[in-house]
């Protein structure tokens, strides 16, 4: 599995990430092996959050036996400091582990956010003294909306931003273009969202995949050009959608990865004008 370096920081990721919301509502069983086969194919990157219902519980245990060799993301979707707080502990916990490499705002999005994450008792200040008592490494944050990525970039010094980077939303929905090349300019790590996600799903069709919020590209072809699409960007690493299929899927298809070439590009963007874009959630 091909790695990218994180930004300005020296940690190299492989261009797949494990998205930890796979393992919620499965058996610790499915989650040992996963983690295993993930790791044997050279995965080094894995994502979680309070959020994903129970898969914090599992990935702990099954991250266990790798947790040296590997860079563990975890996020908080408090706005306070004391919520925050909380969260971190509990996840430090969880994961059985004594600091994570990154920690992130999850969901910023709207003014309520930003004011109250960047302002005073706001759960920033939570992020920065854990990094001083070596808690947390690298402080990132994840946003869904343009509003809130840019006021983040411009208000601290971050490692990091995990953001929807998706054929469809950028060339659709012009949304992602302007948060990238802010990021870029920093120089600060690019984690991509969505990369394989087509558009919003119709009613009961989110129950085909439990763990999605999005409904992913179905056509393998399509998949993996959409996915050499983000990462011909200059991202570090992209998160598949929730489902372990197609992680899986994604593993195989990265092993070898090259570059989007134009003609396959112009057949992606062509795809991208009769989608509804996602924008949202994840």
């Amino acid at each position: 599995m091909p790695k990218r370096k994180l930004g300005k920081t020296n940690e190299e990721l492989s261009i797949i990430g494990f998205g930890g919301i796979m393992l919620n509502d499965n058996p610790q069983k499915f989650a040992n092996e996963l983690v295993a086969k993930a790791f044997d194919l050279g995965v080094n990157y894995f994502d979680v959050a309070p959020k994903y219902g129970n898969a914090e519980d599992r990935l702990g245990p099954a991250l266990k036996p790798y947790r040296k060799n590997v860079f563990l993301a975890c996020k908080t979707r408090q706005r306070d400091a004391t919520g925050a707080q909380k969260d971190l502990e509990s996840s430090l916990r969880k994961l059985q582990t004594d600091h994570f490499d990154l920690y992130q705002l999850h969901e910023l999005a709207t003014d309520e956010d930003i004011q109250t994450v960047f302002g005073k008792n706001g759960a920033l200040e939570t992020l920065v003294k854990a990094k001083k008592d070596g808690k947390i490494k690298h402080i990132g944050f994840s946003a869904h909306s343009v509003k809130a990525a840019l006021f983040a970039l411009k208000n601290f010094d971050f490692d990091s931003i995990l953001f929807p980077i998706n054929f469809a939303c950028w060339n659709a929905g012009d949304f992602g273009p302007q948060v990238y090349a802010e990021a870029e300019k920093q120089g600060i790590g690019i984690l991509a969202l969505k990369a394989m996600a087509l558009t919003t799903f119709r009613e009961k069709e989110d129950l085909i995949f439990k763990n999605c919020w999005y409904k992913p590209i179905d056509d393998e072809r399509i998949m993996k050009l959409a996915l050499r699409y983000t990462l011909s960007k200059g991202v570090t690493a992209a998160i598949p959608p929730g489902e372990y299929t197609l992680f899986l899927k994604a593993l195989e298809f990265m092993q070898d990865f090259n570059p989007i070439e134009e003609e396959e590009t112009k057949e992606l963007l062509a795809l991208a004008r009769t989608t509804k874009p996602v924008f949202m959630h994840g």
